[in-house]
């Protein structure tokens, strides 16, 4: 299982956008039809320093369609259950 570090941003703070490997990239690739590849939108994100600031972004926004941070719909979703239940779990103290 792969682990993501939550990364603080302000929800009013936008800069990181202009870091991002995607700017300039046609916004389609980053939406393609349901059942398209999401191979190269992938592909694009990949290397990107503000990756993970675009996933947090998408995750607290709640942005439902696209590829976000590298990260599908699906696989957002599947990391929102995971960190609901990472936060329902009782901390254990040595």
């Amino acid at each position: 299982m792969t682990h993501y570090n939550i990364v603080n941003i302000r929800l009013d703070d936008r800069s990181w956008q202009d870091r991002a490997n995607c700017l300039g990239v046609d916004p389609d690739l980053f939406f393609p039809e349901r059942g398209a590849s999401t191979r190269e939108a992938k592909e694009v994100c990949r290397g990107c320093v503000v990756r993970m600031e675009c996933l947090e972004y998408a995750l607290v926004n709640g942005e439902k369609f696209g590829i976000w941070g590298g990260m599908s719909e699906r696989e957002r979703r599947r990391l929102r259950r995971q960190r609901a239940q990472a936060a329902r779990r009782p901390m254990v103290t040595a």
